[in-house]
């Protein structure tokens, strides 16, 4: 996920405008200095394939109104600034070279375009300007129009991320549209109509599956999707136990970082991603075409999933202890390696005197719990054919 646009400059958040109260007409011309001159979309995916990503999702108009795209419809836009050129067609060109597939987020609200009918709800500004002429149905045929645009302009678009429908505006033609113009799309849920999938933000939700398409969606930093000069970053592993969750329920994980007003990304945000795609490499088979499977056991502070006779083990959350038991499994796998080193762990089936009451269920001890401290585990239980139902 990658939030770009003018709110790199003053770099405090995306949503400068309504979070911080900063006036339009401070905003507005920061158009004439937006100039990322070190922008490189190769670089953005080599660190996206380094981090172990599948795909990118790009912030084509946030609700600053503002568009990083060459549209027909809009002086308001990136081509328009000292840059001059359409960033979304240099990213596209790129991931089209690379196999990258391409999304696209767009916003509903619009903090800039007249016809948009800012009253003041959640994410709009606090009221129309003096000569906005605030009018739903203009505003929404410029959607229409927008969207048509991205659609027919930068090649094949495998998602389309609305966002924050304060509207509340209904019209499935728009969908339809998309889908008409690029069949191989999946559509979210934030949009005017029938999306094909849910998208929790910034937590990870009470399940131990998901029962419907999902992608959750995450920023490296606590306090902004955009880039903020003095960013609180999230520990490396929360975003790892967040990611493992999702991915172990059957969900996507979108990923955000900010680019910074010249192009590139923080150091922090590149040291992250190559962390967090270390792990990733070791453990990925876990999550790759494996299927969720804590139906499996009671212990609800792991997560399971399972690829043929392999289950897999995620301790999601911290491990209290150099084991974890797994009942009511009581089937000893031919091996149990931790996939983080690629070491053997000791799996054995027995009563301990803590559940001295119960059955004899399968126990994996040795769990390196005071030397791997900086990531999610993941245990493989190899088990016989005919063992695990």
């Amino acid at each position: 996920f990658v939030h770009w646009g003018l709110y790199a400059i003053p770099a405090w958040h995306e949503q400068i405008l309504w979070r911080g109260r900063m006036p339009r007409s401070e905003y507005e011309p920061l158009m004439n200095e937006f100039n990322p001159s070190q922008f490189c979309p190769e670089q953005w995916l080599d660190h996206l394939q380094e981090a172990g990503m599948q795909y990118i999702c790009f912030t084509t108009k946030h609700h600053d109104g503002f568009c990083m795209f060459d549209s027909a419809f809009t002086d308001y836009k990136v081509t328009n600034t000292p840059y001059g050129r359409d960033v979304l067609s240099e990213l596209a060109e790129a991931c089209q070279r690379r196999g990258v597939p391409l999304g696209l987020y767009y916003s509903i609200p619009d903090w800039h375009h007249p016809n948009y009918p800012n009253l003041g709800r959640h994410h709009e500004m606090f009221g129309p300007r003096q000569n906005d002429i605030p009018d739903t149905d203009q505003y929404m045929a410029y959607v229409a129009n927008q969207v048509r645009e991205l659609c027919t302009q930068y090649g094949p678009i495998h998602q389309f991320f609305w966002d924050v429908n304060v509207l509340q505006y209904r019209d499935e033609s728009l969908n339809a549209m998309i889908r008409e113009l690029q069949p191989q799309v999946v559509i979210n849920d934030r949009g005017p109509g029938q999306g094909d999938y849910v998208t929790p933000e910034r937590h990870v939700p009470a399940e131990r599956v998901f029962d419907q398409p999902t992608e959750a969606c995450q920023a490296l930093g606590r306090e902004s999707w955009g880039f903020k000069a003095d960013e609180d970053y999230y520990a490396d592993k929360f975003i790892m136990q967040s990611m493992a969750s999702i991915l172990a329920m059957g969900g996507s994980y979108l990923l955000n970082v900010g680019p910074k007003a010249d192009g590139t990304l923080a150091p922090e945000n590149v040291q992250s991603l190559q962390h967090i795609g270390r792990w990733y490499q070791t453990v990925q088979e876990a999550y790759s075409d494996a299927l969720p499977a804590s139906y499996m056991t009671t212990n609800e502070a792991v997560l399971l999933t399972r690829r043929g006779n392999s289950v897999y083990v995620h301790l999601c959350r911290e491990p209290e202890a150099s084991s974890v038991i797994l009942p009511p499994i009581e089937q000893l796998p031919d091996q149990a390696i931790l996939l983080n080193t690629g070491d053997v762990l000791e799996a054995v089936v027995d009563v301990t005197p803590r559940l001295w009451q119960e059955r004899p269920y399968l126990r994996v001890r040795g769990l390196p719990v005071n030397t791997i401290t900086d990531e999610v585990m993941v245990v493989r239980l190899d088990f016989p054919e005919t063992a695990v139902r």
